[in-house]
């Protein structure tokens, strides 16, 4: 079956990682998104990853910690470096080629970011994995995702999470929720939907990138969204 898309951006949280673990990776885990991605990549789709660090660093209460909260995140963009390395290492032992781009400096174990050379891995078929977020404290890797993607020219944002779309309410808290199939970027704001952070969210909104939200521990469901099945929340 032939890829509805050419190239994508995945969003993964730093949580999923964890697995059944209360911090940290999780290798089973690992190894789940690693053969989740090969079968997109075996179909010819470009693949960009952006992983959150929620599993190493959540950030701390300022006034509890003494850490102000710029030094803070970039203890959170530290931590995504590591999760990076984690999905490339994993990747790598299934037979994907990858390239780990940070946008912090730290070239003993990733590229600098350089849209252009991302862009140039893509053509050639490499998974790019961005790490350190933006580079710049106050964003999140929502903001991070967003902005990789528009810049890359990454056709949609797919979203994993643990749920299998966007509801109307918590589906986890409240049994009549009720899920969206397709919703508008508009509609989500009238509602007051959380799909991602509103910085995150308005980039996609002005560049006219549309989200996918989709539950990607369920096995073939990235495969079955990148080929154009209905999985999950359109958001467009």
């Amino acid at each position: 079956m032939l890829p509805k898309y050419n190239r994508v951006l995945l969003k993964l949280s730093g949580e999923s990682m964890m697995g059944e673990k209360q911090y940290g990776i999780d290798p089973a885990m690992l190894e789940k998104y690693a053969s989740e991605i090969k079968k997109i990549t075996d179909l010819g789709v470009q693949v960009a990853v952006v992983i959150g660090g929620g599993n190493i660093y959540r950030g701390m209460n300022e006034k509890e910690t003494g850490i102000e909260r710029a030094h803070g995140d970039y203890m959170g963009m530290l931590a995504t470096v590591i999760n990076g390395m984690a999905l490339q290492a994993a990747l790598e032992k299934n037979n994907v080629k990858t390239r780990l781009q940070s946008a912090i400096e730290m070239d003993q174990v990733a590229e600098p970011y350089i849209r252009r050379k991302a862009i140039r891995h893509l053509e050639k078929g490499r998974v790019v994995i961005f790490a350190a977020g933006t580079g710049n404290p106050y964003f999140t890797t929502d903001t991070a995702g967003s902005l990789r993607a528009i810049e890359i020219k990454a056709e949609v944002i797919l979203k994993g999470t643990r749920v299998d779309g966007i509801y109307s309410a918590d589906p986890e808290k409240d049994e009549n929720a009720v899920r969206f199939e397709k919703i508008s970027f508009k509609e989500v704001i009238n509602k007051g939907l959380q799909v991602m952070d509103m910085t995150a969210f308005t980039l996609c909104q002005e560049n006219k990138l549309p989200i996918i939200v989709f539950d990607i521990n369920k096995p073939g469901n990235l495969r079955s969204v990148v080929v154009g099945k209905s999985v999950g929340t359109l958001v467009n």
